[in-house]
Order: C-alpha cells, then sequence, then structure tokens
C-alpha cells in the first residue's frame, strides 16, 4: 500500500502506482512463476517447510493471474470457488454492518492467501476482496487447494499458522479502538502498515488509502481522520493528497502512536 518514492520494495509494485491491466483478470503462461510479480513466491509463508520436491509439485496446478486495480476479486457470501495467492499489489479486505457501514478487515499483502479461510470453514467467502492497485497472483481452482492440502498437511499448519497472525492484528485494533484515544490509533495504524511493507531506506512514504478508508480501519470517522492529519500536516509529520497520505517523519509519526 505504499507508493513508491527514493527507494523500491522487495515485495511487489507500489501501492497505486504502475499501469492498470485489462478490466477482466488475463491468465499468464506460468513461466519464470516462481520470482513472478517482484516476489519469491516460495518464500511465501504459505511454502514455509515445504520441500522443494513437494513445492514443484503444488505449484503445477495454479495459474498466473493479472488483477486490475479497484477489481473486485469476491464478494463476502460468495460460494468459494479459487484460492489465490498474492504475489504483488495490494488487496482490501472489507465486511458490512447490518446497516450498510464498511469496515477493513485489513489489507491483503504479496504473501497472503485469499480465500483459504473460507474453503475450510463453511465453503463460503468470510469477506470482500477489491484490488487496491494493479496485482498479480497465483490462483488455485478451490477443489483442487483443498486436495493439495489434505495430500500435504504443512500447508494446512501454515494456513493456520497466516491466520492466528491476522487474528493478532485484529484483536490489537479492537483493544486500541477499545481503550485508545484516536489520535494513537490512527498513527499506530498508519506505523502498523509501514512494517507490513517493510520500512524504507530513505525517502518519503505514501500510503494509498483514502481518509475515510483510515477511519474504517481505525474505528472512527472521516472529520476526525482529517482533523489529525491537517495538524500532522502542519507539524511537518505527513504530507496530505487527495487519496492518500505521504509519511514525510517516521519517527514522529512512531511518538504519536505510543
Amino acid at each position: 500500500m505504499l507508493e513508491k518514492g527514493n527507494y523500491s520494495y522487495p515485495q511487489g509494485e507500489p501501492f497505486l502506482g504502475g499501469s492498470n491491466v485489462a478490466d477482466h483478470p488475463s491468465t499468464l503462461p506460468l513461466k519464470s512463476w516462481n520470482h513472478f510479480g517482484g516476489m519469491t513466491v516460495e518464500r511465501s509463508p504459505l511454502f514455509s517447510g515445504i520441500l522443494p520436491e513437494d513445492y514443484a509439485r503444488i505449484s503445477a496446478g495454479a495459474r498466473i493471474k493479472a488483477f486490475a486495480r479497484d477489481q473486485m476479486l469476491h464478494f463476502e457470501g460468495d460460494t468459494v470457488e479459487q484460492v489465490i495467492l498474492l504475489t504483488s499489489g495490494f488487496v482490501k479486505l472489507t465486511q458490512f454492518g447490518s446497516g450498510g457501514a464498511e469496515v477493513i478487515l485489513r489489507i491483503g499483502m504479496p504473501g497472503d492467501v485469499l480465500g483459504a479461510m473460507g474453503l475450510f470453514s463453511g465453503g463460503k467467502q468470510r469477506s470482500t476482496a477489491q484490488t487496491l492497485q494493479t496485482c498479480r497472483a497465483l490462483v488455485w481452482n478451490a477443489q483442487a487447494f483443498k486436495t493439495l492440502v489434505e495430500h500435504f498437511p504443512v500447508l494446512h499448519k501454515n494456513m493456520v499458522r497466516i491466520l492466528g497472525k491476522h487474528l493478532l492484528e485484529l484483536e490489537e485494533r479492537f483493544r486500541e479502538v477499545a481503550t485508545e484515544r484516536v489520535g494513537p490509533r490512527v498513527a499506530r495504524q498508519l506505523v502498523r502498515l509501514l512494517e507490513q511493507i517493510g520500512p524504507p531506506e530513505s525517502g518519503e512514504i505514501e500510503i494509498g488509502l483514502s481518509r475515510e478508508e483510515l477511519g474504517q480501519m481505525t474505528g472512527t470517522t472521516l472529520f476526525t481522520v482529517s482533523r489529525l492529519l491537517s495538524s500532522w500536516e502542519a507539524r511537518g509529520i505527513v504530507r496530505n493528497r487527495r487519496k492518500g497520505v505521504t509519511i514525510c517523519d517516521v519517527r514522529q509519526l512512531r511518538a504519536e502512536s505510543e
């Protein structure tokens, strides 16, 4: 979710940067796929502890797809038809309340697996997934992936570990909403996003989430986020843009989160 400044990330493309692909996903040849999309796929947590020969068998069933910016990958309640290993780009995972309010559960990063949790817990998607920029991914048919997990139990172990990490983040964010003031919450969420991507060695960091989306992630309003960012901009911590915020002083932002 970061745009490239004076640095580059090994995980994939800059957040909201780069050119769009076609409106519909394109299937690409499975050639040089192990370093596809800017990340080394075998380094994904999904493949932790996988033997080389098993890795080759698992990967043989995958297709490589490209998805356009703002494309819907699936909707909450859909039948799980595919499992996606994100190799570049970022995906917004959301749920809607009974009144129609949207909340962002998390941002899918390169290396994340989408659809697996729903596949093994009722066969329905647990959230709505929408790309935030051009994305690339390895995609398995749902039933084929289920068969692979049954044959290679280490995949199930790795998915549990990935899910545990996501649940830990949700617990931390819930605690922050329940116990902390809004300023530290928003600052900590921005810091959390930076750490998930990996801090740059130098240069400014642009996070391509709107004020409304930051509010959805931190349990606050568009007005409050706008007021906070304006205050931080006056102090040189951030620089506001129409659909994002540039972090100018990471050290000061960390201080605001404490």
